[in-house]
């Protein structure tokens, strides 16, 4: 099978399928997809959307309002990945970045067992991981719990952010106005739950899908697919991510989520609640629950006057049709998080100035 990008390109340029949208369901996705320059390698008519493919996007404001009130909390220490930290809340240039200009302690952190050594480190203080992601970075929170367990860590905690991405799937495809016609599925969330993890859209929607990787060349192939799919009319899932992808994924990674954690009903900017769509601690793992520990009382969400980053994570919308976008809304004062984090999709669009013409 040729591997070559610009073989990929020129195949794809020779499927005519007529109107239709995909959509790139990870943040990855859509940086490479925007860095490589791909969508203007599209044949005519086919569009491609970005979806809720970057957890910290689809983070409900009134999940980071909650948090800035727990970073002032002069016995709590926050600890993050660097997106986190200048995710604005309700309120326009609030943020963990600010709130450490202010006083609170907020550090950085690559995996949460470095939070669980800071918290062996400060046992005077009670060390808060943000536990942010889909299924890729939850079995490594789950971990991170068990190991505070058996250490004998018991000011170390978790707020789980944690979500699952199939829920999320299927509520874009009740939506009213939902008119994609094929995904390119994670790869990195597939590594995890398994090519099989998506086979819900062609089976029960009729919905083409292909789990991609991220070199060029592997998503050309991937769209290749997915439009050669549309143009047959046979829609089905196909995994051209095989050096990484399994049908059935990383069984000990499942069992370790199992373990320690719970579907739970949450919130998903631009999507609402939704059944299921969350990862909770299960209780018996409450002593290192954030959110059990530290009772903060719910907020309802507001999100920046302007702002479309619930549309752009629907596909509703590109980031260059919000009035904000590159304006009054730039990666050094972001409005909203599709600006802030490193895979999401005004970031990745103003980086590589992908506009509208």
């Amino acid at each position: 099978m040729p591997s070559d990008a610009a073989f990929w390109a020129g195949e794809l340029q020779k499927l005519s399928v007529g109107p239709v949208k995909l959509m790139e369901v990870c943040g990855t996705h859509t940086m490479a997809i925007a860095k490589a320059g791909i969508r203007s390698l599209l044949p005519e008519g086919v569009e491609l959307l970005s979806g809720p493919g970057c957890p910290v996007c689809v983070t409900g404001s009134e999940k980071i309002d909650a948090v800035l009130e727990l970073a002032m909390r002069p016995e709590i220490r926050i600890t993050t990945y660097g997106d986190m930290l200048r995710v604005p809340g309700s309120t326009p240039g609030d943020s963990l970045l600010r709130r450490r200009a202010e006083g609170a302690k907020v550090d950085v952190v690559y995996s949460p067992m470095d939070a669980i050594e800071l918290a062996e480190a400060h046992p005077d203080e009670e060390i808060v991981f943000l536990g942010v992601g889909f299924e890729t970075t939850a079995p490594g929170t789950a971990a991170a719990v068990l190991a505070a367990r058996d250490r004998g860590v018991k000011n170390f905690s978790v707020w789980s952010m944690l979500k699952r991405v199939e829920p999320a799937l299927r509520a874009l495809l009740a939506g009213e106005d939902f008119s994609i016609g094929g995904f390119l599925c994670p790869g990195h969330v597939a590594t995890i739950i398994g090519a099989e993890g998506f086979a819900f859209l062609p089976r029960e929607y009729g919905m083409p899908a292909v789990v991609g990787g991220f070199e060029p060349e592997e998503i050309l192939r991937a769209l290749c697919l997915l439009l050669r799919q549309i143009r047959e009319g046979s829609p089905r899932l196909e995994n051209a991510y095989p050096r990484a992808v399994s049908q059935t994924g990383n069984l000990l990674a499942q069992r370790m989520i199992e373990r320690c954690l719970e579907p739970r009903r949450d919130v998903w900017r631009g999507l609402g609640e939704i059944e299921a769509s969350g990862l909770a601690l299960r209780e018996e793992f409450a002593a290192h629950d954030a959110e059990k520990k530290f009772a903060i009382p719910p907020r309802p969400a507001k999100e920046p006057p302007g702002c479309r980053c619930g549309e752009v994570i629907c596909g509703r919308c590109r980031p260059a049709d919000c009035p904000l976008f590159g304006r009054r809304c730039v990666p050094e004062d972001p409005v909203g998080p599709c600006m802030v984090s490193s895979e999401g999709a005004c970031a990745a669009a103003y980086k590589y100035q992908e506009i509208r013409n």
